[in-house]
């Protein structure tokens, strides 16, 4: 029974009205019964003591002039009064002066009590004082009925049909309040089982009341459709990423295949002309995944807010220059006719200007990749309030209206087809909006639609006055010219990586000794004492962290330069670097130009 009740709302609804109702005539039966009894009690007692005050008046003669006959007269009087079942009078020593009973069940003492009244059974008894001028001179006795049961089952029949009338009128309010309260709520549960299987979000319950049950039917509906929408999100955010890896995977394939076809010409080819341009080829497309990973690391490390900016006043249009020249050879290829304004007095910014270049470098990029050979690029720099503003307009194949809602969200693609000309990862105007961001400023695209070319605008706050004029660095000093030899040490479990650079520097003319492990490293360091360790830090066994302090505790460990060469290149892998006593950190993959830079340079720092 009580799991029936527990499975169905219903059910307990009747059951709360149900037990409301009981409750409530439970507690008003038992107050109204009390009180009636405390009532009867209180009237039986009054009127037993009224009667017994008017006899002690009228015996009171009877009793000074000893005259029991006159006694028993007065007494007999109270034939008249069914409900007294017996009376007594008696005298001031407690001698019986004269009685009268009703019935065989009337009983009179043989000695009169403490005036007062007591119950005994189902008789009230009462003994009342008799005065003559003040002095009391006898005590009346009297025994009343007194059927409290009588009337408390009288009020326990009333009570029974008063109950039984409010349960039936319970039962109604509880129809009515199943009707009320429960078709809404069922009508809310029947959307959800549908919604859930048919997977149909733009389903809603129908309202029909203004009050809680209504707000919830609205509540439900507001749900429904926030829901919907976020499902429609996440299909959209499955898609772009099944269309991100696809993409990431063909990028990544791309430059693959010609760096094969390269490698495959240094084998078969003697002549050095071939053998030059397949090093070229090879060159620009490791650029190209370099730039790849570079563009996902940035990306990722703004959203998780590990991506610093160094900020400092800097003139915009230099760096606007410094972007042109990284995307000329790109500009140059695609015969496309570029515009530059940057006339003008100078606008200057608190920004980072190698940040800056990178988002100028992508605008100017897209706008190359975008635009039909032989197109026309107008990039701009200027100053509208308190903002610096640098525009790039193409004439090229333009951005749909209902794209551009959507151009800087990431992996985001205009051009989905397998066949579009300009590949991309669709993280670059990501990373260019999040950037121009941590400079306080905005990044806004415009188009007038396809085949209508496509303009971005960057404005940033301008800085408050010109920066001074920054000293030149002075060049590094050299502990000896760039061809004398090191005493260089490479530590790392990619055999691969370490012989191919092992061989760049032998070719270089330093002395190197390769290991595969840290613990190698570590007893090669105690033979070979190396002035410069170059080692990977995620080794198995000892890894480069661990190393680097057993490095330094070793004889004259203290001098010897140590570089990272990782693929680990986070803030916290730098920081975790310097803590082991790491003095440079580097990247892979790594340029020749920054490890000879290490090699040249006479003092270590990060």
């Amino acid at each position: 029974m009580v799991n029936v009740i527990a499975r169905s709302v219903r059910r307990k609804l009747m059951l709360v009205v149900l037990a409301t109702t009981t409750m409530a005539l439970f507690v008003a039966a038992a107050s109204l019964i009390a009180y009636d009894l405390r009532s009867y009690r209180q009237t039986a007692v009054d009127n037993l003591s009224t009667q017994a005050e008017i006899l002690a008046r009228a015996s009171a003669p009877a009793l000074a002039f000893n005259d029991p006959k006159s006694a028993q007269e007065d007494l007999a009087q109270l034939k008249a009064r069914p409900q007294i079942l017996a009376a007594a009078i008696y005298q001031i020593n407690g001698r019986l002066f004269a009685s009268f009973s009703q019935g065989k069940e009337s009983s009179i003492p043989a000695f009169p009590e403490k005036a007062g009244w007591r119950i005994d059974g189902d008789r009230l008894l009462l003994f009342h004082p008799i005065r003559e001028k003040g002095e009391s001179i006898g005590i009346v006795f009297l025994s009343a009925r007194y059927r409290v049961d009588e009337r408390l089952s009288d009020y326990l029949v009333i009570v029974a049909i008063v109950m039984a009338l409010a349960f039936g009128v319970a039962l109604l309010i509880s129809s009515w309040l199943q009707g009320t309260l429960m078709r809404p709520l069922l009508e809310v549960a029947s959307v959800a089982r549908d919604v859930v299987e048919r997977r149909d979000y733009s389903l809603k319950a129908v309202k029909k009341t203004d009050d809680e049950i209504g707000d919830l039917v609205d509540a439900f509906n507001a749900m429904l459709q926030e829901v919907g929408r976020r499902e429609k999100a996440l299909e959209e955010a499955d898609r772009r990423k099944d269309e991100f890896l696809a993409t990431l995977a063909h990028e990544l394939r791309n430059p693959l295949a010609p760096v094969t076809n390269a490698l495959q010409i240094l084998k078969m080819s003697n002549d050095e002309a071939t053998r030059l341009r397949a090093r070229e080829i090879m060159e620009r497309q490791l650029r190209q995944m370099v730039r790849l990973v570079d563009d996902l690391l940035d990306v990722s490390r703004i959203t998780t807010g590990k991506l610093g900016v160094r900020m400092q006043r800097v003139e915009v249009a230099s760096i606007v220059r410094n972007a042109v020249e990284t995307v000329a050879p790109l500009i140059e290829a695609q015969g496309h006719h570029l515009h530059l304004d940057l006339s003008g007095e100078p606008a200057y910014v608190e920004g980072d200007a190698t940040r800056l270049a990178q988002v100028f470098a992508n605008l100017l990029n897209n706008a190359a990749k975008y635009t039909p050979s032989g197109g026309n690029i107008r990039l701009g720099c200027g100053i509208e309030g308190n903002e610096v503003v640098v525009t790039v307009k193409d004439d090229g194949i333009g951005i749909d209206p209902a794209v551009l809602p959507y151009v800087f969200e990431m992996f985001a693609q205009a051009d989905r087809s397998l066949d579009r000309p300009n590949a991309g990862l669709g993280v670059g105007l990501t990373l260019a909006r999040r950037l121009v961001e941590l400079h306080g400023g905005a990044l806004l695209a415009k188009s007038a639609g396809l085949g209508h070319g496509s303009e971005f605008s960057v404005r940033l706050p301008m800085a408050a006055s010109a920066p001074a004029q920054p000293r030149a660095p002075s060049a590094p000093e050299k502990a000896g010219h760039a061809s004398e030899a090191r005493r260089v040490l490479l530590v790392d479990d990619n055999i691969d990586f370490s012989t191919s650079l092992a061989a760049l520097l032998r070719a270089l003319g330093h002395e190197v000794r390769v290991a595969e492990s840290g613990a190698e490293g570590l007893r090669a360091a105690e033979e070979f004492k190396p002035q410069y360790v170059f080692l990977d830090i995620g080794m198995p066994g000892m890894n480069g962290y661990d190393l680097a302090h057993g490095l330094r505790r070793l004889p004259g460990g203290r001098a010897m330069v140590l570089t990272a060469v990782t693929g680990w290149g986070q803030d916290k892998d730098r920081q975790r670097a310097r803590e082991a006593g790491i003095d440079h950190h580097l990247t892979k993959p790594v340029e020749v130009d920054s490890i000879r830079a290490i090699l040249e340079a006479t003092e270590a720092a990060l």
